[in-house]
């Protein structure tokens, strides 16, 4: 008997993407420095694949101070110019001044009271969204809540969270189930 498990087929090519897909895409995350992150990595990903963003992932973490929105929104233009040169990190220049943008709006809406968590998991009524999709050709790129959350942040000034970004970021941190029925993790999280 084979204890290879069934998973999701876009995540075999690295066992690194294997990870990642059994242990965090999917599954409900509140914690609004992991959401403030992964709105940002989701955003670097515009135009490239995932598995670009998550191999560089770690140093991202390194040399943005954690994603700590409070040290991220004091960026300079000298640190600016460091990121832009770093082979580590994707090296755009809009998506980096994006991050830095980003962090100032998380900040300002803490400031006023906002919990950056709720608002995101607002638009989903707090719970997640079980998906029925049996094969991947069936998953969507974008929905009518990804539309209304991308709008909402787009409104308070938010960059690179175009409704594409804002599923896929809604489908990393479980705001929806989108494993394919035939995986071992759609059961467990669903």
């Amino acid at each position: 008997m084979s204890s290879i498990k069934p998973r999701c087929k876009w995540c075999t090519s690295s066992a690194l993407y294997i990870k990642y897909h059994d242990e965090e895409w999917g599954v409900p995350n509140y914690e609004n420095q992991h959401l403030f992150e992964m709105l940002n990595l989701e955003g670097a990903q515009a135009g490239l694949s995932w598995i670009t963003v998550l191999n560089k992932r770690e140093h991202y973490r390194k040399v943005f101070d954690g994603f700590d929105p409070k040290k991220m929104a004091k960026y300079d233009q000298k640190k600016i110019d460091e990121l832009l040169a770093d082979p580590g990190i994707i090296r755009n220049k809009l998506k980096v001044k994006a991050f830095i943008t980003n962090a100032q709006l998380y900040l300002n809406m803490v400031e006023n009271g906002e919990d950056f968590s709720e608002y995101l998991w607002s638009f989903v009524d707090g719970k997640p969204i079980i998906n029925k999709f049996e094969k991947l050709e069936d998953a969507v790129a974008t929905t009518e809540i990804s539309d209304a959350m991308s709008k909402s942040l787009k409104k308070k000034g938010f960059k690179f969270i175009g409704s594409t970004i804002c599923y896929a970021f809604m489908q990393a941190c479980g705001m929806v189930n989108d494993h394919t029925t035939d995986c071992f993790r759609y059961q467990q999280l669903k």
